[in-house]
């Protein structure tokens, strides 16, 4: 009869289940805290990549406000010429061809075009919680609240630009007006001191008084959009300075 022995189970001690468990318990710890320093890695890259998208959009700002301010600034010397023909007939008579032309091209406005691609990503999609820099988020989100007061004098405007419109129609020759607009929608100076449809000193007033109206809406929003291209570059400055970025 065979005799059947059971192999031999070599017992581990105390120490050895332990030092297992040590191996294994650090092996754990050390892909955790490898995973969270890869996640705190890749969201610091996500940030920098914001607020440098971010610096890149505040610099298209900075260019429109130029344009735009220049733009403005022409724009309230041809509503000054305006009103003071209209407030003097007899001058109106005299320079037909200048009277239609600020009458054109003085009341014309453009709405500011605000850069905000990065702003409506970080919005979207959370991103506002990268920002770890407090001061710079406060920044970012003060900067895009001014923008606010510019918007509700734009709207503003429009309104009285209606109000010209309506009274404007019954004074300028619109044969006149289209003669002067170019293919390309260029306003031109027609060189022939063309006539008003009337020149009833009421009604002259009545334009010129809405004309006063526009000039000054133009006045404030030339004076907010000057301090907001100043806001736009300090942000700028302070965003290349706090992120170690080039400045352009």
């Amino acid at each position: 009869m065979e005799v059947h022995h059971h192999p031999h189970v070599e017992k581990k001690n105390f120490k050895e289940y332990f030092l297992e468990f040590i191996m294994i318990f650090l092996a754990v710890t050390l892909g955790f805290f490898a995973e969270n320093i890869r996640e705190k890695i890749s969201e610091k890259n996500r940030e920098h990549d914001y607020i440098k998208s971010l610096t890149t959009d505040l610099n298209d700002d900075i260019k429109n406000f130029d344009s735009i301010i220049v733009f403005e600034k022409t724009g309230i010397k041809q509503l000054d010429t305006l009103i003071r023909l209209l407030n003097h007939p007899e001058l109106a008579r005299q320079k037909g061809d200048e009277i239609y032309y600020v009458a054109r091209q003085g009341p014309r406005e453009f709405p500011f075009p605000i850069t905000s691609r990065t702003l409506d990503q970080l919005k979207g999609s959370g991103g506002f919680l990268l920002i770890r820099n407090v001061e710079a988020s406060n920044q970012i989100i003060d900067y895009y609240n001014h923008f606010s007061p510019i918007k509700l004098l734009e709207n503003n405007y429009d309104r009285e630009f209606s109000e010209y419109e309506h009274v404007a129609a019954l004074i300028f020759d619109p044969e006149i007006l289209r003669r002067q607009e170019s293919n390309t929608g260029v306003i031109m100076r027609s060189n022939d001191s063309p006539a008003l449809l009337t020149y009833d000193n009421n009604l002259l007033k009545q334009l010129a008084f809405t004309v006063v109206q526009m000039g000054g809406s133009r006045r404030y929003r030339l004076g907010l959009l000057q301090a907001q291209k100043l806001q736009a570059e300090k942000l700028k400055s302070y965003l290349q300075k706090e992120y170690h970025f080039k400045k352009e």
